[in-house]
Formats: structure tokens, C-alpha cells, sequence
């Protein structure tokens, strides 16, 4: 997904009603965990030829379960994660624990956190009640990339699978009113402050 995000980029700029100044990169869930990488500079390095670095990121609700090597050397570019503190397909834990090791290299790192908000918090179509995603992979795995290009549980010491123990099932799903009216505002003013909109 990181690559197709890098792919799209100089497609985007290239149009001639986008200002290349003014491309954002937003993504939800497995999306956000696009989103939130993309802006390691290894990986920019690697896989975005273009050299075109977004004017912000935002993540909402990311799987931060992954140190990668190199992954606190990242875009000088606002990055914003939104989530919801009660989720248990994506735990929000793991993003602060990130989040800690981004701010002593990342001056423009934002995690806001909902008390009470699940995964999917900003899908209207979802009830307001949480609800079983039956048979949803979660994964309260602690992974580390080590050597360069493998993942490993650290609980095991091991290539990482979705055979491993750490890997659940039965995630919740809820729709939060009040944490998507609070995303959309706070994405609303990033986004005039990177486009310079004011």
C-alpha cells in the first residue's frame, strides 16, 4: 500500500488541477498504517522517486505494532493519528508508545486520543453500540524489523505469522458522532494550515 501511495504521487502532481504543494495523504486503519510509514525517509529513499514528500499525514486509527529500522527518521511534514482508546482491533497503545520515540525527532507528531471510541469510530453506516466483526483478524503482536526486511514477534524471536499466539479474532466496531465531528475539525484546520488556506 506504501507503494501504491509513492506511485500515486507523481500522478497527482502531474495533474493539472492539483497543486503539487497541496497533496495530503490520509488513510484508515490498515490504510493509516500506510499513511503514518510512508513517511519514513528510508522508505521515501527506496520507493518514491518522485521525491515528493506530502504536506501532511494523517492516520486514523494505525496498527503502530511495528518498530521498523529507522522509523524515528522521518517527514519534516505535520503527521496527525487519530484513535479511539476502547479499540480492540487496532489498540492505540502501541501508536503512543511510537508517537513517544517520533517526538524526540519529530517536532510536527499529533496523536489525539478518543476515551471512548472504537475501531471505524468515523463510519456512519456503524452503530452507535459496539458490535462483533466476526471472524476479524486483530493482532496484539509486539514486531520488530530485525535483520533488515524481516519482521519478528518479540515474543518468540521469530519470523512474525498470523499463526502466531498474539493473533486474535472478534475485534468491536462502534460509530462515534462526537470522535468523527472532532477528526474532521482537527483535519479540517491541519489542512488549511499545510495549504496555507487562511
Amino acid at each position: 500500500m506504501i507503494l501504491d501511495l509513492y506511485r500515486s504521487l507523481p500522478v497527482l502532481a502531474a495533474h493539472p488541477q492539483v497543486d503539487p504543494s497541496r497533496i495530503a495523504v490520509m488513510g484508515f486503519s490498515r490504510g493509516g498504517q500506510a499513511s503514518l510509514y510512508a513517511t519514513l525517509k528510508r522508505f521515501r529513499k527506496l520507493w518514491n522517486p518522485s521525491g515528493i514528500d506530502p504536506a501532511a499525514y494523517i492516520a486514523l486509527y494505525p496498527p503502530c505494532i511495528t518498530t521498523y529500522i529507522g522509523d524515528t527518521d522521518v517527514t519534516d511534514h505535520p503527521v496527525q493519528i487519530f484513535h479511539g482508546v476502547l479499540d480492540d482491533y487496532v489498540e492505540v497503545a502501541p501508536c503512543r508508545a511510537y508517537v513517544k520515540r517520533l517526538k524526540q525527532t519529530a517536532a510536527q507528531i499529533q496523536l489525539t486520543e478518543y476515551p471512548d471510541a472504537w475501531h471505524a469510530f468515523d463510519y456512519p453506516w456503524l452503530q452507535a453500540t459496539p458490535i462483533v466483526a466476526w471472524n476479524a483478524q486483530t493482532t496484539h503482536c509486539v514486531l520488530k524489523e530485525e535483520p533488515l526486511g524481516t519482521i519478528i514477534n518479540t515474543a518468540t524471536h521469530r519470523p512474525f505469522t498470523y499463526e502466531d499466539d498474539c493473533v486474535g479474532r472478534n475485534p468491536h466496531l462502534a460509530y462515534s458522532a462526537n470522535a468523527t465531528h472532532a477528526t474532521e475539525e482537527a483535519v479540517k484546520a491541519l489542512l488549511r494550515r499545510v495549504f496555507r488556506l487562511d
